[in-house]
């Protein structure tokens, strides 16, 4: 499987804050506390070894072992779980939604790094060991983010109506009833074959033999991802919420993330760049049975969720409720980062550009809650290339650089490119320009009056060679119809709706094709410290 790169930045796919990221620009070092460069660790392995208790290890390692109690663990990953309690061990964590069936291919280019980075930083620093984990956004709430995914170019949908009523809203609960009918749909589209047989297994096994939508989550990563020591941790946890009671308060009484964030995002945004978060008052959710709200600061020093259907008439009152239920207690998006960083002994975070992007705005609340903040690596991206994609690209001339292009800007290089005739209207220009440069001279030497007039007729000759060219252009593209529409097609291939392949098309598109070879050589191809958008040759 060979491979070739483009930079992050030559792409025109990333924000300026995650290209000004990658190129460390000193405007963007307030943000952030350590770039991820392999020497980096050593300062983050030692921040993070003296703020982690063992107390907290033990009760993460028991919620893991119940959690896992369920389901066929691997050697390496029931091997990881343990390591975890020495105060040697930390984490390298990404997260995701619980997309149906993965989601978007990019998925799987998350786990990939957060596994290499842990096998990087092994030989780096062998006196310590390193965890990959997968955190499942089990408390997420947006279903219609998670309920679908795209193979060949058609949307796979989960149309749930039933078992939402005992779901607190929150996806990770929802029960599996209705995939069945997924799974009919999904079988005809996969087709025969040793690979489309493994998928259809996967999926039902994962789905049809499992109650909700978090346990089948587990099940299927686990049985892509198991072999490679993946932990697979689910943030819903009694146990693990116990250990944010003391960030639960702070935050209810003190408005401690709306006071850092706040203040951090008009850093951010004074520089030109774009918040991907608003901080409320208080950041977390109330949830019990069939229900899910936010929770408010009322009247007279009292609480509630934003409908009153809960009420708690003092702050000694839900302070009670979070020492006896946590769990009842949920962050949202931007104290989730918080919530993780305090029940892991984690050093690292690995996400896509917009993860990336909300996590600088919480630099300056990590450290008002006392919480080390974890270096910030932006996961790996590819493009993966079939062998009759890279032929059909040699046979049209383009570079699979080119291919990132806009796809009109695409077409008419390559037409000014492989036509017989000039297209390229630049030279006239240049002489246009130096006819109309003597006249204002001469202009000047009898009647100033004139540049005006000169001026005017220069700029309606440009346009009008402007005008020529396009249509000359145009003409072109005509005439080499048939290069043009092939162009098309092959960029529509690997670019789906004009977006990124990562962002639209579902891993089983490829295993079909290679099978359970695809995560082993995409694990080879895949660096997370090289910081460049892979082109995979598969």
């Amino acid at each position: 499987m060979p491979s070739d790169c483009i930079s992050f930045q030559e792409t025109g796919y990333f924000s300026s804050l995650i290209c000004d990221y990658l190129d460390q620009k000193e405007k963007i070092t307030p943000f952030y506390e350590r770039f991820p460069n392999i020497g980096n660790f050593r300062a983050q392995i030692q921040e993070k070894q003296q703020s982690f208790t063992n107390n907290n290890r033990k009760v993460l390692v028991d919620s893991l072992r119940g959690q896992y109690t369920k389901l066929n663990v691997s050697t390496q990953s029931n091997s990881n779980i343990e390591l975890l309690l020495r105060d040697s061990t930390f984490t390298i964590t990404t997260g995701h939604q619980l997309n149906l069936f993965t989601g978007p291919l990019y998925f799987l280019y998350k786990i990939i790094s957060t596994i290499n980075l842990t096998e990087k930083l092994k030989k780096e620093y062998p006196d310590y060991d390193f965890v990959p984990v997968y955190w499942m956004a089990s408390e997420d709430h947006d279903f219609l983010e998670i309920n679908h995914f795209t193979l060949h170019g058609k949307k796979i949908s989960w149309n749930k109506a039933e078992g939402l009523e005992n779901a607190n809203g929150y996806v990770g609960n929802y029960d599996t009833k209705g995939l069945n009918e997924v799974y009919e749909v999904l079988e005809a589209e996969l087709g025969g074959g040793k690979n489309a047989t493994y998928l259809k297994q996967l999926f039902k096994k994962g789905y049809l033999e499992h109650d909700n939508l978090t346990e089948a989550s587990r099940y299927i990563v686990n049985e892509l991802f198991g072999m490679y020591g993946l932990v697979i941790i689910d943030g819903n946890d009694a146990k693990l919420k116990s250990l944010f009671i003391p960030t639960l308060k702070q935050e209810l009484t003190k408005n401690t993330a709306f006071a850092s964030v706040t203040k951090t995002t008009e850093k951010l945004t004074s520089l030109g760049y774009k918040a991907q978060v608003t901080p409320r008052e208080i950041n977390l959710f109330y949830g019990v049975a069939g229900y899910r709200e936010r929770i408010i600061e009322a009247e007279n020093n009292s609480f509630a969720t934003v409908d009153y259907k809960y009420i708690w008439d003092s702050t000694e009152t839900i302070i009670a409720e979070i020492d006896k239920y946590p769990e009842r207690f949920s962050p949202n998006a931007l104290m989730r980062p918080v919530y993780q960083e305090v029940i892991l002994p984690n050093l690292c975070y690995i996400g896509g550009g917009g993860e990336l992007a909300y996590w600088f705005q919480l630099k300056d609340s990590f450290k008002a809650f006392g919480i080390p903040f974890p270096i910030l690596l932006l996961r790996n991206s590819a493009l993966l290339i079939s062998k009759k994609q890279k032929t059909k690209l040699e046979q049209l001339f383009v570079l699979p650089q080119e291919l990132f292009m806009k796809p009109s800007e695409l077409i008419n290089y390559k037409v000014r490119q492989i036509s017989d005739i000039s297209i390229d209207f630049a030279p006239q220009k240049l002489l246009l320009e130096k006819q109309f440069k003597a006249l204002k001279v001469l202009a000047v030497q009898t009647d100033k009056s004139f540049i005006g007039a000169v001026n005017a007729q220069c700029k309606k000759q440009l346009k009008g060679l402007d005008k020529l060219e396009k249509r000359l252009l145009k003409a072109q593209r005509l005439k080499l119809s048939d290069h043009v529409s092939r162009l098309t097609a092959i960029h529509n291939e690997l670019f789906p709706q004009q977006s990124l392949q990562e962002r639209k098309s579902n891993f089983s598109e490829f295993y079909l094709d290679y099978g359970e070879n695809l995560i082993p050589e995409l694990k080879r191809e895949l660096d997370p410290l090289k910081q460049d958008f892979s082109l995979i040759f598969l």
